[in-house]
């Protein structure tokens, strides 16, 4: 197994916050289970095929839940086939009309996420539940900080942490108050320092799961960058139960930044974690280049496992005693490769990344069998 040093460093530890567990279709969230990544489908809801074919490419990213927004009839009419193909639960998206709610609930989703600024009387609020408890939905609270409700502005004065916390509780009491528990709750801006106070009353002043997100976080880049500032900062507290990172860019694109936040956090492993020096003039090969490829040859790896490419001897040997696959850097055009932490031969760089990918298969292979024997049911001998 992997050179995992994490039950001797309790510096490294996270205690997540006790949130109580709801399901959101076959997925746990809150309570002990993993922190789930979400994203959310941009694609015209009407057209199921090409939704559907957006949620394939999510799910192989390894999204484990789904959101589709459901503006209009037409698009809860497609979302009942939809549901019934996608693999992965679905969160019908609605605003505005509530009656795209109940529609939803009743084409298969798994999840309604209603937001308080604009769903509108607690007779439509009443009328979602009753729908969502019907066909066996949970529910979010999501709030934005840019579509208050207009009397709580009117009380603060701007959107604030107060603010976006008092528009949760009074739809979570509303929630309660019908004896429906299965709901989470979102209170997301697009100012990490605001997230962050929301999320920390919101974390202190109620017990249920709480969805993590950004939101409107930008492009690609920048967006990544402020959501892993905002998200990092609650996960390192332990708040949050399941995530989505609102980016500009290609939905898949969320999953993979939302895999790497946690990853980085030791809080979700999923793929190859590649460890890779920035490179100098010391480095015996092109690593930014070499690490380039490597990480779209090794983007099917789902199996759990690290890979370090250091550039030459300063750090290179060090990083690779604490990684599954590790290559370093060295003279004469050729490096060291090490397997497991262990040096195991030399080899030159040409061809070197071909040998790396064989490598890293290879012990993904070696790491999945050695987990189906611990998880294997036992089986009695007579």
């Amino acid at each position: 197994m992997s050179a995992d040093l994490s039950h001797i460093r309790p510096w490294r530890h996270i205690e997540r916050r006790k949130s109580r567990q709801i399901m959101v279709g076959s997925v746990p969230v809150g309570g002990d289970a993993p922190i789930s990544v979400q994203s959310m489908t941009n694609t015209p809801t009407s057209d199921a095929a090409a939704t559907l074919e957006q949620i394939r490419q999510l799910e192989e990213a390894g999204a484990d839940i789904v959101r589709v927004s459901c503006p209009d009839e037409a698009s809860t009419t497609a979302f009942r086939t939809i549901a019934r193909e996608s693999r992965v639960p679905l969160v019908a998206d609605i605003h505005f009309h509530y009656k795209r709610g109940i529609e939803a609930a009743q084409a298969g989703a798994a999840c309604l996420r209603i937001n308080p600024g604009n769903i509108g009387s607690a007779d439509r609020i009443r009328d979602v539940i009753q729908a969502a408890r019907d066909h066996g939905c949970s529910m979010r609270i999501g709030v934005n900080a840019g579509s208050l409700e207009k009397e709580l502005l009117e009380k603060y004065g701007e959107p604030c942490p107060e603010a976006m916390v008092e528009s949760a509780l009074n739809h979570a009491r509303i929630l309660r108050d019908h004896d429906f528990h299965e709901f989470k709750i979102s209170v997301k801006a697009s100012d990490p320092f605001l997230t962050v106070a929301a999320y920390q009353l919101l974390a202190d002043a109620i017990d249920c799961p709480l969805h993590l997100g950004v939101t409107e976080a930008g492009p690609l880049r920048s967006g990544t960058i402020k959501s892993a500032i905002g998200m990092g900062n609650m996960l390192w507290a332990g708040i949050g139960d399941t995530i989505r990172v609102s980016l500009a860019a290609d939905p898949v694109e969320e999953i993979k930044v939302g895999f790497d936040i946690l990853k980085s956090l030791g809080l979700r492993h999923r793929g190859v974690n590649i460890i890779a020096c920035p490179s100098c003039a010391r480095q015996g090969f092109n690593v930014i280049e070499t690490v380039g490829i490597l990480e779209e040859r090794l983007a099917h790896v789902t199996t759990p496992m690290s890979l370090s490419i250091i550039g030459c001897v300063v750090n290179g040997p060090g990083e690779a005693l604490y990684t599954d696959v590790g290559f370093t850097g060295g003279g004469a055009g050729s490096g060291m490769v090490y397997v497991n932490g262990r040096m195991a031969h030399k080899q030159h760089n040409d061809g070197m990344i071909d040998h790396i990918v064989e490598l890293v298969e290879a012990r993904a292979a070696e790491l999945d069998a050695a987990r189906a024997v611990e998880t294997a049911p036992l089986v009695a001998v007579g």
